[in-house]
């Protein structure tokens, strides 16, 4: 069982999503908290897999949260929600080690789907969150991010760029799967590949490295193998 904390001072969004977790039968909701510093607490004991942190919280908010949880339990692995107005404060979640990030009106199907991935260590970027923080970048110094990037992506071969940039998408690898007509065995063994040979830590700087290099799936920038 992935084991759940989940961190929202409204009792009524805590319940929503209580119940689209425990739909699914390998979730199992843990801990509650209203604020960001009783979550950090929650989890200091040992006992949760994923925290699932809104970044509008009392006391302590979520990104401060997500520190302290990296100090007290590094283990854990955390999800932001966020929302459309809160640019700056993903950028800032990122950089602070997040697992994943999700708009609060994404899909049930989705917060499972993130949590499951968050869950074996994958970071989880929503479609919409994806464009969301790749426009809040593009903002300042895209092209010089642009240009290094596809410089990055010069060693990778047309599949593998293929797959990179459907991981731009935010797709998950059943997804891109799909769409390339690949088993999702096959699709992980790539993005393996892709994350070595580019450097990456995980999927999301993946991610935001293909929109730097303007990488769209079904076309590939010059180049490409």
């Amino acid at each position: 069982m992935i084991r759940v904390l989940v961190a929202d001072d409204e009792p009524l969004i805590r319940a929503g999503i209580r119940m689209i977790l425990t739909s699914a039968d390998d979730i199992d909701v843990v801990a509650e908290a209203g604020d960001g510093r009783e979550a950090v607490e929650k989890a200091r004991g040992g006992g949760v897999d994923v925290a699932l942190l809104d970044i509008q919280m009392p006391v302590m908010d979520g990104l401060t949260a997500l520190v302290e949880l990296g100090r007290a339990a590094p283990k854990v692995r955390v999800l932001i929600l966020t929302t459309f107005g809160e640019r700056d404060n993903v950028l800032r979640a990122l950089g602070h080690g997040g697992a994943g990030f999700l708009l609060k009106d994404s899909a049930p199907g989705e917060l499972i789907q993130a949590v499951r991935a968050a869950a074996v260590g994958n970071a989880y970027l929503s479609p919409a969150a994806t464009r969301h923080v790749a426009d809040a970048l593009s903002a300042t110094g895209a092209t010089t991010r642009g240009e290094a990037a596809r410089r990055r992506l010069n060693g990778l071969t047309t599949r593998e760029r293929e797959v990179l940039a459907l991981l731009g998408e935010g797709l998950s690898n059943a997804d891109a799967g799909r769409r390339l007509h690949m088993s999702e065995a096959t699709v992980k063994t790539y993005v393996s590949r892709i994350l070595t040979k580019l450097d990456c830590d995980n999927r999301v700087q993946a991610a935001l490295l293909a929109r730097d290099a303007g990488l769209q799936p079904g076309g590939l920038q010059p180049g490409g193998r």
